[in-house]
């Protein structure tokens, strides 16, 4: 199985920590260092990214990213990934007052967005607890996506996703599950102690962030939408295949 990017060394140094231009979020890199150990493995990779980038201070458990690289992996070795430098994570598990939303840029080792998301409506209040492909659910999807065209509609900038994960989200593009912006997603609900409002199913990212997020990660980057449900864990081709 293929290992992206530059973070396959078992020595490595680390770079200065520095601050994103656009989302005041430190930033750590490891060195484009040659593999010299046969048993460095993808799990290897994921605990290094993991942890230079210090996820865990920005509330994404290892388990959650763990399950997100083992997914991207595999959809590379398919080949399904055509911008392969961006893993974004949506993390279910979590509040919805939390900033639930990471855009990860794998070759450079850098947390470039967290962000608030919202879940569908039918899904839960301030938790999402349950979830569907099915249409008119109002429900989200969990899964991996692979991020597809944008266009302008009534949330205006959108950014179309396609489920490839089977039986879980692969009505994404006919339930037209998409990200786009919302009024109902942003700081302020959060500091003020109540929770995000829902969407139809999208998982709807804050109004004034929107068209840096989509433009980001639109036409061929990973999307894994997570919530540790043992039904999709267990029942998942991507993750089980």
């Amino acid at each position: 199985m293929p290992i992206s990017v530059g973070l396959l060394c078992t020595s490595f140094t680390m770079i200065p920590v520095v601050q994103t231009t656009d989302s005041n979020i430190p930033a750590a890199a490891v060195s484009h260092s040659i593999i010299t150990d046969s048993s460095f493995t993808s799990a290897d990779a994921a605990s290094v990214l993991y942890n230079d980038i210090s996820l865990q201070e920005f509330g994404l458990s290892e388990e959650a990213f763990d399950y997100a690289w083992k997914g991207y992996q595999n959809l590379l070795e398919r080949k399904m990934i055509s911008r392969v430098n961006y893993l974004t994570i949506c993390d279910f598990s979590q509040s919805s007052k939390k900033k639930r939303l990471y855009i990860i840029d794998v070759t450079n080792s850098k947390l470039i967005i967290n962000t608030y998301v919202a879940h569908g409506k039918n899904s839960g209040g301030e938790y999402a607890t349950q979830f569907s492909n099915k249409m008119e659910s109002l429900q989200s999807s969990l899964g991996f996506y692979i991020t597809s065209n944008t266009y302008i509609g009534e949330h205006g900038l959108s950014l179309r996703i396609n489920g490839v994960d089977p039986g879980y989200n692969d009505k994404a593009l006919e339930r037209s599950i998409v990200i786009h912006g919302a009024a109902y997603v942003d700081a302020a609900r959060a500091n003020a102690g109540i929770f995000m409002g829902r969407s139809w199913g999208c998982p709807a990212v804050p109004q004034k962030e929107s068209t840096n997020i989509i433009t980001t990660i639109k036409n061929g980057t990973c999307l894994f939408i997570y919530h540790p449900s043992r039904n999709y864990l267990l029942g998942s081709k991507i993750l089980n295949g």
